[in-house]
């Protein structure tokens, strides 16, 4: 009898949507925030047809509402590498990889997402997946500490790895064992408020760094946030002031713009929730968890990338206050005047990645065969295709972090030492993550070849 295996898509969907249900049951305001993004998103549309129609017509649409990332924190090795064989099961493989040690938070990342188009516009969801680093704790045996209490947890019950082993052995999960496998992976990352440790412990380690205790003194990986995609964060940003939602005070990453580029967050600040402690169960307190917003811009390439960077720098570099000292706004707006604010001009100076689409059948059939060579330019200028600005789908490290800071209540930090260890985390992860930007420039190179594929056909 010939099983029916349930895709990576459907699975990844079911996930996504269990996940945001959850994260709303647990935290009501994250519920609050999706109505604003609803809203705010709606009015947008309603404003500018003409964006509605470029979204539209990049199938963007469909994927705006269901679109989310989340945020979780490993503990172990052992953690990643189990988390990456999970994630497979979803179609999300490791892309990027971060080193937030930059700013003061002992952790280093990757993003598991989809990476295919096709993936993408069925369902983008992504998880932002930090790995603590024990190695970074000064305390030689407040490191020890740490370290014994994460040998002794387990974060994977033995149905879901069951359910694991026999989708790797029998290549896919049948409808029944897809549903409890999503449950599984579901439970593995709710909230427990009762801690692990005592009172005492569980004081060393924030005292250490806020995120250690976050990772090492409860039973899982709680998800710390999940993130809706927005059209205009500015607004969004306003709105929660109004609603009392207490937003952070800085937007991370770049300024507005006519021309969104790369990603742009922000964030109501942690919750005070009650917890427990173990062995005398004294009442407490804890702070891990937020509501995030993000915009999602264009794609840029190493090019575009590395000018983005140096700004970003020159803005946050002033007398080393970071993006905390008064005038950042101002700073970074006048920064970026420098950055083209015009899709055409990021196309021609090859400061972004474009799709390009076919518009005009024939008028690209008269054009394209008439040249000895394909050429761009001229289809673009005639009509016969268009370039549509491909969707930034990944992190930014120093956003993170700011992100990461001002949800930890920790003041940022004014001096970076940079710790990246990026063949480590590859080497607890099982397997090397993708080059984000690598996977831009063949969608780009991908449509291209798809276009002119249609030439031979022609001929």
């Amino acid at each position: 009898m010939m099983i029916s295996f349930v895709s990576a898509n459907e699975i990844r969907s079911r996930f996504s949507f269990a996940m945001s249900e959850m994260y709303r049951e647990e935290v009501p305001l994250y519920g609050t925030l999706l109505d604003i993004v609803a809203e705010v998103n709606r009015q947008v549309l309603e404003k500018n047809p003409l964006m509605h129609e470029a979204l539209s017509n990049a199938n963007e649409l469909g994927r705006l509402d269901v679109e989310r990332h989340g945020a979780i924190r490993l503990g172990t090795a052992e953690e990643l590498h189990t988390l990456r064989r999970i994630f497979r099961v979803m179609g999300m493989y490791p892309v990027g990889y971060y080193d937030l040690s930059v700013a003061g938070v002992p952790v280093h990342a990757t993003a598991f997402r989809p990476v295919t188009e096709e993936a993408l516009k069925i369902n983008p969801f992504r998880v932002f997946t930090s790995l603590l680093r024990l190695e970074l704790i000064d305390d030689e045996a407040l490191r020890q500490e740490a370290a014994a209490i994460l040998a002794q947890r387990r974060i994977f019950s033995a149905t879901l790895l069951a359910l694991l082993e026999k989708c790797e052995a029998e290549g896919g999960l049948s409808c029944q064992d897809a549903g409890s496998f999503v449950a599984e992976v579901k439970s593995v990352f709710r909230w427990h408020h009762e801690a692990t440790v005592s009172k005492d412990t569980y004081r060393q380690l924030h005292d250490a760094h806020r995120l250690i205790a976050d990772v090492v003194c409860f039973k899982g990986p709680h998800i710390n946030h999940l993130t809706p995609r927005t059209l205009d964060i500015d607004e969004v940003q306003e709105q929660m002031k109004q609603r009392n939602l207490n937003p952070k005070d800085v937007i991370e990453g770049p300024p507005k713009r006519k021309c969104p580029i790369l990603l742009r967050q922000t964030s109501f600040k942690a919750l005070e929730e009650k917890i427990v402690f173990a062995e005398d169960s004294q009442a407490g307190t804890h702070t891990a968890r937020f509501g995030e917003i993000e915009q999602r811009g264009v794609a840029l390439t190493p090019k575009g990338r590395a000018l983005y960077d140096r700004l970003l720098e020159q803005a946050r570099s002033h007398n080393n206050e970071g993006s905390a000292g008064q005038g950042y706004a101002d700073r970074l707006l006048e920064a970026f005047k420098v950055f083209p604010d015009d899709l055409e001009q990021l196309r021609k100076e090859r400061l972004a990645y474009f799709r390009y689409v076919l518009k005009d059948e024939n008028r690209f059939n008269a054009l394209a065969l008439a040249e000895s060579e394909p050429d761009l330019e001229a289809l673009l200028t005639a009509g016969a295709i268009a370039a549509e600005p491909i969707v930034y789908e990944d992190f930014l490290p120093v956003s993170a972090a700011g992100i990461f800071q001002s949800n930890l209540g920790g003041t940022e930090q004014k001096h970076y030492a940079a710790n990246a260890s990026k063949a480590q985390f590859e080497k607890d992860l099982g397997e090397a993550v993708q080059d984000e930007l690598k996977l831009y420039e063949v969608m780009q190179q991908e449509s291209i070849d798809m276009l002119f594929s249609r030439l031979e056909q022609a001929v």
